[in-house]
């Protein structure tokens, strides 16, 4: 059950970062359509780097992750935790969590792909 708190969160945290970034680049992606760049790049330009960022972000927080459990672990002083209750990472399971951050990256990165390549280059031109 707390896992999928922790997923839940996460998920919200992804799809507001990327709607701010996407409404933070309206400007930029109505330049790019006004040059051409039709809904369907627009959603897959968006998708991708927000893929690509969740990539990233597994590569970097995984290892951490793991760090700081083992930290956690080794200092807690009042009980001393076997070796099978530290070693409780395997390559399948950190295999999975890069899958499933990248997972939620991209589907927190539909909607808010989805609204930008709707709008019109005119909304974009009249907001700024």
């Amino acid at each position: 059950m707390f896992t999928v708190l922790l997923t839940l969160v996460a998920s919200l945290g992804v799809f507001n970062t990327v709607l701010l970034n996407t409404r933070e680049r309206r400007r930029d992606l109505g330049m790019l359509k006004s040059i051409g760049m039709t809904p369907r790049q627009v959603v897959v330009m968006t998708v991708t780097s927000v893929a690509g960022l969740g990539v990233a972000g597994g590569l970097l927080g995984i290892p951490l992750g793991m760090l700081a459990h083992r930290l956690v672990v080794d200092n807690v002083g009042v009980v001393e935790f076997p070796e099978s209750m530290k070693d409780v990472w395997q390559a399948p399971q950190l295999a999975a969590m890069l899958l499933a951050g990248v997972a939620i990256a991209v589907l927190g990165a539909l909607l808010p792909a989805r609204s930008a390549a709707r709008m019109t280059i005119a909304s974009v031109l009249h907001t700024e």
